[in-house]
C-alpha cells in the first residue's frame, strides 16, 4: 500500500480570493461589512476544514526537511553478511493475472540465488482462465528444475492477506520476498537485501518501485509522480529518522518470525501490509528502505483503474488507523514517532473535507464579497503557502532527486497532478467514510495489461475492464456546480479565483468524461474482439 499525498488544499483557500477590482473602486468596503449568524455558520467550518488541510500541507514540509538530513544515512550496502545463505522463498499472489502471469514467473525464475535454497509459491486465487493457463505454466518450469509451488484457492476468504497467509504456512524459507503481479522482479533483487537480514532486529526490507509505463499517456506520469513522492521522499525522511514506515505490500522481503511474532496477516483491512507494518513495528522489529534498489512495475493506464487502486488505498489506511492508532498512542514510543504515525494514517480524512470546502465554496464566496486585501493577507495567504507551496516543493524535488538531468518537465505537469487530486475525491471520500462507518467491501484488483513504453491495450485484453456505475455522473455533476462557481465569480470581478476554479472544473469533468469515455471504447472493443473471434471459428 501506498500512501499518496493530497495535492489540492490549496486551490481551495485560493479560490475564494477577493475581488481586488471592487477594491480599487471602493476601499471604504473593506473591512466594514459586519457578519450575521449565517457568515459565521458558514465560515466556520469552512477555514477549520481549511486550517486542518494545511496542516497536512505543513507536514510535507517536515517530510522535506526529514529527507535532506536523512539523505546522506541511506544504506547501500548491509553492515555485514551471510557466511551462508538462508533459504527464501518467493510468494507470488495473484488473481485474474492472465496477461502478466507469463511475464512474471519469466522474471522470478532469473533470480540469482541458489536453487536449492529457494522456493517460488504461486498463490493464485484466480476463478477464469488464469486458473488451468498459470498451472500449466508452474508445472513447465518445474520440469525445467525451477522449485515453482502453485497454491490455488478455491475461495478468496481474506483476499490477498488470505493467499499470502494460507502460503506462509507451507513456506519452507525463513524470509518471504513478495511481489504482484504487475511488479518485474529484477534478478539481483535478493543478493540486495537478503544480507540486512544478518541482523536479527530487521524484520522488513523494502525496495523502490520503478514504472515501466511512465510515459504511456499523461495520467501514468501524473502517477508516477505521486508515488516518487513517497519512495523518494517520505520512505527515506521516516527510515533516517527512527520512524515507523510502511511495507508496500510488494518489492519487499519479511522475515517470517517477524510476520509470526506480529500476529500474522490479518484481513481486517484493506492494506495488510500496513496493518502488519505497524503491529511489528510496536513489537520492536525493525525496518530497512533501499531506495538505490529498483523494482519496476506496470502502472494502471485508465482513469477508473488509477481511481479503484486509490480508493482501496485510502479505505485501507483509513481502517488502519482505526484499528492501531489507540495502540501506537498508548505505547511507549517517542512523541515525535506517535505524531510521524498519526499523520501517515489519517492523510486520507482531506478528502471527506475537500468535499466539505467544496460545497461550502460558493455561499463563502458571497460572505466574502466585501472582504479586503488585510483579510486576505492573514487568512488566505498563509493557507496558500502552507499547501500550494508545499505541494510544489514535494513533488518537483521529488523528480528532481529521481532525474537530476530531466526534471523540469515536472512543473509543467503540476496543474494536472493537481486535477488528479481533484479527480480522486468524491471516490476517495466514499472510502473514507465507507472506513470510518465499518462498511465492509471485497478486495478490488487493479487490471494489468502487460504494457510497457507507450504500448497501446490490444483488443484481446479489455475483459478485465470494471464499470465504474454512479461515480462519473456524480464527478460531472460537481464539474458543473464549479463552472457554475466561475461564472459567479466572474459576474462579480472576482477573477482571481477564475483559473483555480477551472482547475477544479477541469479535474472532475477530466474524471467523468475520461472514465465514460474509457467504458465505450472498452465496450467497442470487447465487441469487436468477439466478433473477431466468432469469425476465426466459423
Amino acid at each position: 500500500m501506498v500512501s499518496t499525498p493530497q495535492p489540492i488544499a490549496f486551490l481551495l483557500a485560493a479560490s475564494t480570493t477577493d475581488r481586488w477590482l471592487s477594491e480599487m473602486l471602493d476601499d471604504s468596503f473593506a473591512g466594514v461589512h459586519s457578519l450575521g449568524w449565517f457568515d459565521w455558520v458558514v465560515l466556520v467550518p469552512y477555514f477549520a476544514a481549511l486550517a486542518i488541510l494545511s496542516i497536512y500541507g505543513l507536514h510535507r514540509f517536515e517530510m522535506l526537511r526529514a529527507y535532506f538530513k536523512a539523505k546522506p544515512k541511506m544504506p547501500r550496502e548491509a553492515p555485514e553478511r551471510w557466511d551462508e545463505l538462508p533459504r527464501v522463498t518467493i510468494q507470488l499472489p495473484m488473481y485474474n493475472e492472465r496477461y502478466v502471469v507469463e511475464r512474471l514467473l519469466e522474471e522470478t525464475v532469473k533470480m540469482d540465488y541458489p536453487r536449492h535454497l529457494l522456493q517460488i509459491q504461486v498463490l493464485d486465487d484466480s476463478t477464469d482462465d488464469t486458473h488451468p493457463f498459470t498451472e500449466a505454466l508452474c508445472a513447465r518450469y518445474r520440469a525445467m528444475g525451477h522449485p515453482v509451488d502453485y497454491i490455488h484457492r478455491t475461495n478468496r476468504h481474506g483476499y490477498k492477506a488470505g493467499a499470502l497467509e494460507e502460503g506462509t504456512r507451507v513456506a519452507t524459507g525463513e524470509f518471504l520476498a513478495i511481489f504482484d503481479a504487475d511488479f518485474l522482479p529484477p534478478a539481483d533483487f535478493l543478493q540486495k537485501t537478503i544480507h540486512f537480514f544478518k541482523d536479527p532486529k530487521v524484520g522488513m526490507v523494502q525496495t523502490r518501485w520503478a514504472h515501466i509505463n511512465r510515459h504511456y499517456n499523461l495520467l501514468t506520469e501524473v502517477q508516477a509522480m505521486l508515488l516518487d513522492a513517497h519512495f523518494v521522499i517520505e520512505h527515506p525522511a521516516r527510515f533516517g529518522h527512527g520512524l515507523f514506515f510502511n511495507f508496500n505490500g510488494t518489492a519487499g522481503i519479511l522475515r517470517k518470525e517477524m510476520i509470526q511474532d506480529a500476529g500474522g496477516w490479518q484481513h481486517d483491512t484493506l492494506t495488510e501490509d500496513s496493518d502488519l507494518s505497524y503491529r511489528a513495528q510496536l513489537k520492536g522489529w525493525q525496518f530497512v528502505y533501499l531506495p538505490h534498489v529498483e523494482c519496476p512495475s506496470e502502472l494502471p493506464v485508465d482513469t477508473y483503474g488509477f481511481q479503484v487502486q486509490q480508493q482501496r488505498w485510502s479505505k485501507g489506511l483509513t481502517q488502519c488507523a482505526k484499528k492501531l492508532l489507540e495502540l501506537i498512542l498508548r505505547a511507549d514510543l517517542p512523541w515525535r514517532v506517535k505524531l510521524e504515525a498519526f499523520c501517515h494514517l489519517t492523510p486520507n480524512i482531506s478528502y471527506p473535507l475537500m468535499i466539505l470546502v467544496s460545497a461550502l465554496m460558493l455561499p463563502v464566496m458571497i460572505c466574502r464579497f466585501y472582504m479586503g486585501w488585510l483579510e486576505m493577507l492573514l487568512i488566505d495567504l498563509p493557507l496558500i503557502i502552507a499547501s500550494f507551496w508545499s505541494i510544489s516543493l514535494f513533488y518537483v524535488v521529488a523528480q528532481r532527486e529521481l532525474f537530476p538531468d530531466n526534471w523540469k518537465r515536472s512543473i509543467a505537469l503540476l496543474p494536472l497532478l493537481m486535477a488528479a487530486g481533484v479527480a480522486l475525491t468524491v471516490s476517495n471520500t466514499k472510502a473514507v467514510m465507507e472506513a470510518l462507518l465499518g462498511v465492509q467491501s471485497a478486495f478490488a484488483r487493479t487490471p494489468k495489461f502487460n504494457i510497457s513504453g507507450s504500448q497501446k491495450i490490444r483488443l484481446d485484453k479489455v475483459k478485465y475492464r470494471r464499470k465504474s456505475g454512479w461515480l462519473p455522473y456524480i464527478e460531472l455533476a460537481v464539474g458543473t456546480y464549479f463552472l457554475g462557481m466561475v461564472y459567479y465569480a466572474i459576474s462579480t470581478l472576482n477573477v482571481l479565483s477564475v483559473p483555480f476554479l477551472l482547475l477544479f472544473v477541469c479535474g472532475y469533468y477530466w474524471a467523468g468524461i475520461t472514465t465514460l469515455r474509457e467504458e465505450w471504447q472498452g465496450k467497442l472493443k470487447f465487441e469487436k474482439a468477439r466478433q473477431l473471434e466468432a469469425s476465426t471459428r466459423a
